[in-house]
């Protein structure tokens, strides 16, 4: 399965964790290539929008989207990447019911 992981790029750890885990049950992530909030880029307002078309063709590429809502945050960026994956009929599954235990992962 392709799957696009969403959230605040401030969660880069867990992004990376996620990555090799899905990695290693024979997924193929597609990942934010730049995490301007945890490592300190500033980005200027036509990089910003070039990341997030950028993003939104992950997406389109991906069967599914995993939201990283670390302590449930989701941020204005990532909610748009939500809508935009459920108007596209993609489903959604959540850093927190998973580690939860709420809901399982299949492979």
């Amino acid at each position: 399965m392709i799957i696009t992981l969403c959230g605040s790029t401030r969660f880069k750890s867990e992004f990376e964790q996620i990555t090799r885990e899905l990695t290693m049950s024979n997924h193929i992530v597609l990942a934010p290539g730049v995490f301007a909030h945890a490592d300190q880029i500033k980005l200027t307002e036509t990089q910003k929008r070039q990341l997030e078309e950028l993003h939104l063709r992950k997406i389109d590429m991906s069967q599914c989207i995993y939201v990283i809502d670390v302590d449930g945050y989701i941020g204005t960026s990532t909610q748009r990447e939500i809508h935009y994956a459920r108007r596209k009929g993609k489903p959604v599954w959540y850093w927190t019911e998973l580690h939860a235990g709420l809901t399982g992962w299949g492979s």
